[in-house]
């Protein structure tokens, strides 16, 4: 089984079209998102292409190939952005 890593996201379009891109050249199996995935985090600036709900609809398209966990800068607010199940 192969696994592609990503994280920290922070909710940047270009940065997850990138991640999407890699992942469907990779040939892996699953695509395991290390935390912080929408929220950029009260400390950080907002990056590039912040786009915090195209970034959830893109990673829906995908979703039954998602295995992710929440970080430090994810926070219950963004359930409701929720990756589908």
């Amino acid at each position: 089984m192969k696994l592609m890593f990503a994280s920290d996201i922070h909710g940047s379009l270009p940065a997850t079209e990138r991640v999407l891109e890699l992942f469907a050249q990779s040939g892996a199996q699953w695509l395991v998102i290390l935390g912080d995935v929408l929220n950029h985090g009260p400390r950080n600036a907002l990056p590039e292409g912040y786009a915090p709900a195209k970034v959830a609809e893109r990673l829906n398209e995908v979703a039954h190939k998602v295995i992710a966990v929440r970080g430090n800068c994810d926070s219950e607010v963004d359930q409701c952005f929720c990756i589908s199940r």
